[in-house]
C-alpha cells in the first residue's frame, strides 16, 4: 500500500502553492511600502501648491512666479495667434 502524502504530484503542488503565496505576500508588502511612500510625498505637498504648511512668504514667492510664468504664456500664444513669431 502507498501512502499517498508522499505523491511526486501532491508534493509538487504543495511546493508551488507555497511558493505562490510568498510571492503575493511579498508583493502586497511591496504594494503597501509604495503607498506609504505616496502618502509621505502628499504630506510633504509645498504651500504654493495647496498645502497648508512652509512660510507664508515663500508661498507668496512661488505664487508671483507661477503668475509671471502664466503672463509669459499668455503673450506667447497671443504672439502665435496673431502670426508673430518670436
Amino acid at each position: 500500500m502507498t501512502t499517498v502524502l508522499l505523491d511526486p504530484t501532491l508534493v509538487l503542488t504543495a511546493g508551488l502553492l507555497v511558493a505562490v503565496i510568498v510571492l503575493a505576500g511579498a508583493a502586497l508588502r511591496a504594494w503597501q511600502g509604495w503607498l506609504d511612500l505616496k502618502r509621505s510625498e502628499l504630506d510633504r505637498v509645498p504651500a504654493g501648491r495647496g498645502g497648508s504648511g512652509g512660510e507664508e512668504g515663500s508661498g507668496l514667492g512661488t505664487a508671483r512666479i507661477e503668475l509671471a510664468d502664466l503672463k509669459e504664456r499668455i503673450r506667447k500664444l497671443e504672439a502665435i495667434a496673431s502670426g508673430v513669431e518670436l
